[in-house]
């Protein structure tokens, strides 16, 4: 980690908790910030609160005070899921004091480059074929981010023999000032986060700032199918490496007879690639371009995508019982990721759906549902989702409470040779504190079975 004096003596404000948060408090007071915390969560209930108060840290807890901000802070590092719209940070956003996320710290102190991974769909995947990639082809990769370990944490163990392989969202890069990946990735792009954003310009603006800051010496991968990520990409000043399953592209990532090719360089046979799912080819071509990209040799890149089956809660097979084959697509959390997993499949589907209402219907669905055989709901959107399979001519329809009563459910309605799987289609923030947590119960519910 770097030793940095940018922030000692300084008045910090860290809004907000849970991981990210905690990290960033701890990372600031030790390299002699004055830091205050404040979370909403009361102090009685917030056992990290109480950890960083042990510190010496000063935290103050159960609301967020707008008077907080008149003593004199020169930063605030928020929590990304923290709206922009939130009273605290408009007025330190009125008074000029800076708003950032602990991607940015992280960036900051970090004495090893990043390849950053964002994207509406496959960041998860697609941030850890990377980083198996690069292990694979011995690159002494770290993986941070949205994927589970925090970036401040990873950034101080981390020295300039690493790479950080970082997943990133459009409400952590809204929080971005100087933050500059040697090698960046937009997956896709389709409305989702509407709810936090706004608009669909306000997100796709979001998301097109990992590459804000890239200069002609780094690298930017795209979707080369999306003709919105292409105007993100003319913007750009990195190189521009494009992918497509669609097109030969002489420099970037292809396919063609069968083949994975970059920049003319045949690379590995799809029959090679056990990971399933159409969709997953997207996830494929942008890894391999940037662990291409990072120096790994081929033959690291085929021992991957030969074993590699998928990253937990991502069509992530769970078993069979009674020859139903039980799938975990937790991740699922919009409509297209629930359109890519039916697609996967070939075999008749009994689908467990539903989840948050964000106001949207899921007509878009249809199309889709033409393998689905029944469908099992649950959470807020239940009646939204029976409407439209109704409309697709599903006969059976069952609602339930939730994730777990779903399991019993779909086994009783399906048969052997089924497919049982669960990708809601929704975020689970109803029912489940997170999409893992809903995931979880599902797997639980299936061995319960078993």
């Amino acid at each position: 980690m770097k030793e940095i004096k940018t922030y000692y003596h300084k008045k910090i404000l860290v809004l907000g908790l849970a991981k990210s948060g905690v990290s960033a408090a701890t990372l600031l007071h030790k390299m002699g910030a004055f830091v205050t915390v404040n979370d909403m969560k009361p102090l009685s209930q917030n056992p990290e609160a109480q950890g960083l108060l042990e510190q010496g840290i000063t935290v103050i807890c159960g609301d967020h005070p707008i008077e907080l901000l008149e003593e004199g802070f020169e930063l605030v590092v928020k929590n990304p899921g923290i709206p922009y719209h939130n009273p605290m940070i408009v007025k330190a956003e009125e008074k000029g004091i800076p708003v950032v996320t602990e991607v940015e710290l992280a960036y900051q102190v970090s004495e090893a480059p990043f390849i950053g991974i964002t994207g509406t769909n496959g960041k998860t995947t697609t941030t850890t074929l990377i980083f198996e990639m690069l292990s694979a082809g011995d690159k002494s990769p770290l993986i941070a981010g949205n994927i589970g370990t925090v970036a401040s944490d990873v950034v101080q163990e981390a020295t300039g023999k690493n790479t950080i392989v970082i997943e990133l969202s459009s409400f952590q890069l809204m929080g971005i000032h100087s933050f500059r990946p040697k090698i960046a990735l937009l997956t896709n792009l389709y409305e989702a986060h509407l709810d936090y954003h706004g608009t669909m310009d306000e997100y796709s603006a979001a998301k097109a700032a990992i590459t804000k800051n890239q200069t002609e010496n780094d690298f930017f991968i795209v979707n080369a199918d999306q003709e919105k990520v292409m105007e993100i990409a003319k913007s750009s000043r990195a190189n521009i490496i494009p992918f497509s399953t669609t097109k030969v592209l002489e420099d970037g990532a292809y396919v063609k007879d069968g083949v994975i090719w970059f920049r003319g360089e045949k690379v590995v046979e799809t029959k090679d690639i056990v990971l399933p799912g159409a969709h997953n080819l997207e996830n494929i071509l942008c890894a391999i371009s940037a662990a291409k990209l990072s120096g790994v040799e081929n033959e690291a890149i085929f021992q991957v995508l030969n074993t590699f089956k998928g990253v937990k809660h991502r069509l992530q097979y769970i078993g069979e019982v009674e020859g139903r084959k039980f799938y975990n697509d937790s991740k699922a959390t919009n409509i297209l990721a629930t359109k890519h997993a039916l697609a996967a499949f070939k075999q008749p589907v009994v689908l467990l759906a539903g989840g948050l209402d964000r106001g949207n219907e899921f007509d878009e669905l249809i199309p889709s549902f033409k393998g689905v055989k029944a469908i099992i709901t649950f959470g807020q959107t239940a009646e939204k989702i029976e409407r439209v399979a109704r409309d697709a001519g599903i006969k059976t329809i069952v609602r339930v409470d939730n994730v777990e009563k779903a399991v019993p459910a779909a086994y009783k309605v399906s048969t052997s040779g089924d497919v049982v799987l669960l990708s809601p289609a929704c975020a689970s923030w109803d029912q489940y504190k997170t999409f893992e947590v809903r995931g979880d119960i599902f797997i639980e519910a299936v061995h319960k079975l078993k």
